[in-house]
């Protein structure tokens, strides 16, 4: 290398390496301010809400107890040649008979911590804090109520399973959780007993996710299940301080996600050859940002993580972001179910376009759907709160 690339290489970095890892504070203000009406309104709903646990519900064909969270694969249906046998799997088609009560209690819950937690944010008024903890202990300390801190019962196939570690990915919905508690104890807003009693939780399925053997299967898993038990361990890790995990989990990241997953051009092969594509490419996207969000601190930024052939974040949202904003030029199939649904407000848009100053991305966040009602689409968009993970990094 030349003295003249050296100091050209060098001038590079400094303009352009230095802006891409300093989040637009001004695009952080106008994200709040297009979200502000919205929070408040959705704050005002959760409000009023009781807390419903998996206590509230139960199915005959679960394995578990009473406080054991419960689900069934979606894709598995009965055998129309044996009808009282195993069932059998029709990709991308979600049997509507599942229980699904669980799930659909914690995506609720999720719902309302993360609106309270961004009505806090905005407004500092306790009110907020004070009715996020009637669910939080219902959820996590309460004997009669809290859920046990492991998902050994989750996405069973009747005829087959009582569990898998496929459905590990169930408890993305508790990243926003995690986040608002982190959100308050950062205002010094919750108490110490309240908090230590929700750390546990988070620590004891820490462990669980860490060393069981369903666990271990979802870390391990080659698309966006591995991706999102990294997400979801990052952020449990980061609100109960285990540092060793959050180191594993940002090796993880560098070493086997983006080299595994993301192809040279952005795209993530292993998604778009699924029978929905196009969601399935969002959904692993936003995961990776996310976690891209969680685990970038001042001494390791993972924004502007590069493996040696390029591929990163920065990469993988240019990629997908002309398909979001003229889904039309998608190049793959469409999707066999929800195509009509998609896209709607990605968190990678609004945390891309703050991390590396994009006004595109932002208007085009801006744009979209930021509170979807279709089922399917809420439970594949963990993070709808945007305004608790920025202002962080």
């Amino acid at each position: 290398m030349t003295r003249k690339t050296l100091c050209l290489l060098l001038l590079w970095l400094i303009t352009f390496g230095s802006q891409a890892s300093r989040p637009d504070r001004k695009l952080e203000r106008q994200a709040a301010e297009v979200l502000r009406a919205q929070v408040l309104a959705q704050a005002a709903w959760a409000l009023q809400q009781a807390p419903v646990t998996v206590t509230s519900s139960t199915s005959p064909r679960s394995a578990g107890g009473p406080h054991d969270f419960f689900s069934e694969g979606d894709y598995w249906w009965p055998d129309p040649a044996n009808p009282t046998g195993p069932y059998i799997q029709r990709d991308g088609l979600t049997n509507p008979e599942n229980f699904v009560a669980h799930r659909q209690a914690m995506i609720r819950f999720s719902r309302i911590i993360g609106a309270l937690a961004s009505a806090y944010q905005l407004t500092h008024d306790t009110q907020y804090v004070q009715h996020a903890l009637v669910h939080l202990r219902a959820w996590f300390t309460d004997p009669a109520t809290r859920m046990n801190p492991s998902l050994q019962y989750a996405q069973a196939i009747m005829g087959r399973f009582t569990g898998r570690g496929i459905g590990i990915i169930d408890t993305i919905q508790l990243m926003e959780v995690a986040q608002g508690v982190l959100v308050f104890k950062q205002a010094k807003a919750i108490n110490s007993q309240d908090l230590t009693g929700i750390k546990d939780w988070f620590a004891q399925y820490l462990t669980w996710l860490t060393t069981h053997p369903y666990g271990k299967d979802e870390m391990n898993a080659a698309n966006n299940h591995g991706t999102c038990w990294v997400m979801q361990v990052a952020a449990f890790a980061r609100l109960t301080g285990n540092q060793q995990l959050l180191t594993f989990c940002r090796e993880r990241y560098k070493t086997v996600l983006l080299p595994t997953q993301m192809a040279p051009n952005g795209s993530f092969p292993l998604e778009t050859k699924r029978t929905k594509p196009y969601g399935y490419s969002l959904f692993n996207l936003d995961a990776m940002t996310m976690i891209c969000q969680i685990l970038s601190d001042k001494r390791e930024n993972l924004w502007t993580y590069q493996t040696p052939d390029g591929r990163g974040i920065r990469r993988g949202i240019e990629y997908l972001y002309p398909y979001v904003a003229d889904k039309q030029k998608w190049p793959f199939a469409k999707d066999v179910m929800y195509w009509d649904n998609w896209p709607v407000a990605q968190p990678f848009l609004i945390m891309g376009a703050v991390q590396f100053g994009n006004k595109d991305w932002f208007a085009t966040w801006q744009r979209l759907e930021h509170a979807p009602e279709v089922e399917e689409v809420i439970r594949n968009l963990p993070v709808r709160n945007p305004l608790i993970w920025l202002n962080e990094n």
